[in-house]
């Protein structure tokens, strides 16, 4: 799943206007024929599209569609603070103006709380979904204390030295590509201060706990096991909530497995959807 920072991306993009908010956005393989649902992503916190664009790249037979945060990435500031509620039912809007009605959700660390939310709100958009290194919101298990400290500093997006530097306390897991961690860095942008602090306050006393037994979708819960920042017991948190979900651990993986362990996050993924496509044909 490594890309260098200098390979273009193969998608399409570009500043949308939907509810109101101009995002940046990304569409992989959206036009092109397929017998899979396309995939919704959310992104961890001030991360741009370029972090994910490898994972995108590598699911070819599928679309794919993310967008970069107010704030975040190129997408322009936000005037107001927003929530998960709005940003949810702003994703439905994007999803609705290129035409899809369902789709697979799937979301990591920050992202995976508005996966959650947006399974939530939006049940009849979502066959499956797939929660990365993430946890039940505010009532979780809180990661280590040194990795939190830096996770919290917008300088890992501006200062590559920094990044490089405080790598394994911020992310945990061995990288078995020594490229990849390099790689990683190159494509990050920093999020604007005020995009950054929006993001952190939107989750304030956030929790999905309460709803995850009633959320009715079959689930895939992905973590490393030596995840610094959000640590197992979260998605075993998860994995106890929600019915009809399986939680996957990633040995020695930290809260990067989607790029240390690539091709086993990738294998587990398109395995965990594409059973959706073998049951429908089961119950036909």
């Amino acid at each position: 799943m490594t890309a260098s920072k200098d390979e273009p991306m193969t998608c399409e993009i570009g500043i949308e206007q939907v509810g109101g908010r101009q995002l940046r956005v990304a569409r992989w393989r959206l036009d092109e024929p397929s017998e899979h649902l396309p995939i919704l992503f959310f992104n961890g916190i001030g991360a741009n599209i370029e972090a994910v664009a490898p994972l995108a790249e590598a699911l070819t037979d599928r679309g794919f569609i993310m967008f970069d945060m107010p704030g975040t990435g190129e997408s322009p500031d936000p005037v107001l603070p927003y929530n998960p509620f709005t940003m949810s039912w702003t994703a439905a809007k994007l999803l609705k103006k290129y035409g899809i009605e369902e789709c697979d959700v799937m979301g990591v660390s920050w992202g995976g709380a508005m996966a959650q939310h947006f399974t939530l709100q939006h049940p009849g958009m979502v066959r499956r979904l797939v929660l990365a290194a993430t946890t039940a919101g505010m009532l979780m298990v809180p990661g280590n204390p040194a990795a939190f400290t830096k996770m919290a500093n917008p300088r890992r997006y501006i200062d590559a030295d920094y990044m490089n530097e405080h790598f394994a306390a911020l992310y945990g897991g061995a990288l078995k590509d020594p490229d990849a961690k390099s790689s990683h860095i190159g494509r990050l942008k920093p999020p604007s201060p005020r995009g950054y602090m929006y993001q952190l306050i939107a989750m304030l006393g956030w929790t999905s706990l309460p709803a995850l037994p009633f959320l009715g979708k079959q689930t895939l819960i992905m973590m490393g096991e030596d995840d610094q920042i959000v640590p197992l017991t979260n998605g075993k948190i998860l994995k106890a909530a929600i019915p009809n979900s399986r939680l996957e651990v990633f040995e020695g993986g930290g809260h990067l497995f989607l790029l240390t362990h690539a091709d086993e996050s990738i294998a587990s993924l398109k395995g965990f959807l594409d059973a959706a496509e073998e049951d429908a044909l089961e119950a036909a």
